[in-house]
């Protein structure tokens, strides 16, 4: 049997209708030397019917494991991949037609050992999704580091849901060693580290649905926080001083409150500040979106993103530092 060029790896838990989404267009690529790997990570919601639907347009194959995780989810899924270059998507992602030829051209021309692509906003999408994808890529926010080649956040370092890697680099590292907070970027970091080759290709890009409602939004980029210190336990340097501007954030909405309770005129000119941020996002926002509604509801998504990411970012900071001092 030929094998592959490209092995899609999909983890999916509790996800079949995003998954049919997904398989749908992966069935419009024009580029066809491929197979597609899903693995039901323990799901009490399968995809079984799902996958039924889709066996006769493309070489899928499909495989049920105990709940452990999408990290190592995906390394289940390397193990059983047979493709030459290996590509991990979320299950709640949409792509084009001509993913995969961008994909495959940039790798022939770059030499690329692993890659990533940016994510956008799919017409398709409500008002919220809109708003909180503009808010997850702005300069304003911590967006402003994602999907860029070189960026203050140091070498671009792929995220999971829209990452290659060639077999060569799973062969090197064994895939992913943590399961989650911040396994991605552990991983991207440990495959750079030992001269493996990292590039953005921005035409390859997917659709991301992310989450649809703020409290959804709010736990993610909570999670997100206490992942980038998680990090650091195994890359104390790549701990950046950008990583810390929401943390920062963070402290300024309490002290802000803190001020308007004990200081009220104190508290007011505070307040004036993250009146002026929220101006900032809803112009800005404006610009990008052409869209009142999205721009307002951007507001909501800047500033929940900067302040759950820095109350993450605290809080698993300040278990990092009592476990070190009672170590």
């Amino acid at each position: 049997m030929k094998t592959p060029a490209y092995s899609l790896i999909i983890p999916v838990y509790n996800r079949p209708q995003e998954l049919d989404e997904l398989l749908a267009c992966i069935q419009l690529q024009e580029f066809r030397d491929f197979e597609v790997v899903v693995i039901e990570d323990g799901s009490t919601n399968d995809a079984a019917q799902i996958i039924e639907k889709y066996k006769a347009s493309f070489d899928l194959a499909y495989y049920v494991k105990e709940n452990g995780g999408q990290g190592f989810a995906r390394n289940y899924a390397f193990e059983k991949a047979k493709g030459d270059f290996f590509i991990i998507l979320d299950s709640d992602a949409l792509l084009e037609p001509t993913y995969l030829n961008e994909v495959d051209k940039a790798i022939k021309a770059d030499h690329l050992d692993l890659f990533g692509g940016p994510d956008k906003d799919h017409p398709s999408f409500s008002p919220i999704q809109k708003a909180i994808s503009y808010s997850m890529t702005s300069f304003l926010t911590t967006g402003g580091i994602r999907g860029k080649e070189k960026n203050i956040g140091g070498q671009f370092h792929p995220r999971s849901f829209n990452m290659g890697i060639s077999r060569k680099v799973y062969e090197a590292t064994g895939g992913f060693k943590i399961t989650r907070m911040g396994e991605d970027i552990e991983f991207s970091i440990r495959c750079i580290s030992i001269g493996f080759k990292s590039g953005l290709i921005p035409k390859a890009f997917i659709y991301h649905k992310r989450r649809t409602d703020f409290r959804q939004f709010y736990n993610q980029l909570h999670f997100f926080g206490r992942a980038r210190i998680n990090i650091s336990r195994f890359f104390p340097k790549e701990l950046k001083p950008v990583h810390f501007f929401p943390f920062l954030f963070f402290c300024y909405y309490v002290l802000t409150g803190l001020a308007l309770l004990f200081f009220p005129s104190l508290g007011v000119l505070l307040f004036c500040g993250i009146i002026i941020y929220s101006l900032l996002v809803f112009f800005s926002a404006i610009i990008n979106t052409k869209d009142y509604r999205i721009a307002l509801l951007a507001i909501f998504a800047a500033n929940i993103q900067l302040f759950a990411y820095g109350k993450g970012f605290a809080e698993e900071g300040l278990r990092k530092w009592l476990s070190n001092t009672t170590a």
